[in-house]
């Protein structure tokens, strides 16, 4: 759950920055509030402070120096368990127990900690509040930083992209988009990722499905039309008919179904999925129609470093009230309902910062364009999924600059 915003192989050698732990708890299904020590002031982290220790469901981790305190080590995160308000002292549980345990610090001591520049990023360090979100995360996309160029891609699209807006007139918005769209990175299909479920196979491959799986995966059917029901989504489909095809050139949705069991049987294993393993593919079944409510399943027996698993893949069916004619043709079976390219460039273009189209200098065309990608008449769950899609950006904005 953990190897996402950067490989822990990184992480247990070289440490990890106070904007990418903001962005590994976003991914991990919390909603984030992060805030550097240069930017905020003493009495603001007092108030959070105070606000959390008071509360059952936030909660506060600081970002601090160890040398401040004259502990052994530098940088370093551990969660505020406690606050004395007339000492004005704050609880550190520290994470690492075997050096010291729960301790108390005086807040502007800690405030000193959390002010010092971490010198891998040239930023102060800092604190941030994290909580569980309303509801439970049930997404379709992320963004994903596991590819090597990731740095470039986020930097095409939140620098380049407006750049490129303002060097050029355009005389309506398929311009706008077709222009985008023939300036992409070839490697954007490995920074949007379509978000697979996979499961343990334990009764054998093919199990039934449940209940919850059965809402998840009609819920994120649902998102997936309600994605291609939008204009820039119809837009894309009409500027080319190749954006309607598979999420990347060598790729068919068996293909991704085996990837994403492979990566699930070394999680469940507890092996990190970047890692040099070896996973085998030995047999693939398929649920036939009839088998399953809400699912296409992809049950696949793998061998992964000697050990031999049943992992399930879950690919939403499609909805008994879409039309044939809104489908892709490529999809390698005939039920599935899954994220083509087509749709990962529909979020990302809807979910990028507002300002991006500020650069564009005919009134007429940024009007459309904004009516196109506002999020204000979309259905709730779409609008939940490009929210995750935009704070992923607005975090990575961070660990990009760095």
């Amino acid at each position: 759950m953990l190897d996402c915003c950067e490989p822990l192989e990184s992480v247990k050698k070289n440490g990890i920055t106070f904007s990418k732990v903001a962005c590994l708890a976003q991914c991990a299904g919390a909603s984030v509030q992060a805030f550097r020590a240069s930017e905020s002031s003493l009495d603001m982290f007092r108030s959070f402070v105070e606000m959390c220790v008071a509360s059952d469901d936030h909660h506060l981790i600081v970002s601090y120096d160890r040398r401040i305190f004259k502990q052994t080590g530098t940088g370093h995160f551990s969660p505020v368990g406690g606050y004395h308000r007339e000492r004005d002292l704050a609880l550190i549980l520290d994470v690492a127990r075997f050096k010291y345990p729960p301790h108390w610090i005086p807040l502007p001591l800690l405030w000193e900690a959390m002010n010092s520049i971490d010198e891998v990023t040239g930023k102060s360090r800092g604190f941030m509040m994290i909580f569980k979100r309303s509801k439970a995360p049930c997404y379709l996309f992320t963004l994903s930083c596991k590819d090597e160029h990731w740095r470039a891609i986020c930097k095409y699209v939140l620098v380049e992209v407006p750049q490129l807006l303002r060097s050029q007139v355009f005389d309506n918005p398929e311009q706008v988009i077709c222009t985008i769209l023939g300036s992409l990175p070839a490697a954007i299909a490995s920074f949007v990722k379509w978000v697979v479920e996979v499961r343990p196979a334990v009764d054998g491959p093919l199990q039934k499905i449940d209940k919850d799986e059965n809402q998840r995966l009609l819920y994120k059917s649902e998102v997936l039309q309600q994605l291609r029901e939008t204009k820039v989504s119809r837009l894309i489909a009409n500027i080319n008919a190749s954006y309607c095809g598979r999420t990347s050139a060598n790729e068919n949705l068996e293909d991704m179904a085996w990837q994403a069991c492979c990566q699930g049987a070394a999680a469940f294993t507890g092996i990190n999925c970047l890692s040099n393993i070896k996973c085998i593919k030995k047999e693939a079944n398929v649920a036939t129609k009839g088998e399953m409510e809400r699912a296409v399943v992809f049950s696949n027996r793998v061998l992964l470093n000697g050990c031999e698993q049943v992992v399930d893949a879950l690919v939403p069916k499609l909805p008994s009230s879409t039309s044939t004619t809104d489908i892709c043709e490529c999809s390698s079976v005939e039920d599935s309902f899954y994220p083509s390219t087509r749709d990962l460039l529909a979020i990302l273009l809807i979910a990028l910062p507002a300002s991006t189209w500020e650069e564009l200098s005919n009134d007429y065309v940024h009007q459309e364009i904004c009516q196109m990608i506002s999020i204000e008449d979309l259905p709730t769950e779409l609008q939940l999924e490009v929210e995750h899609v935009f704070e992923q950006l607005v975090l990575l904005k961070g660990s990009c600059a760095e």
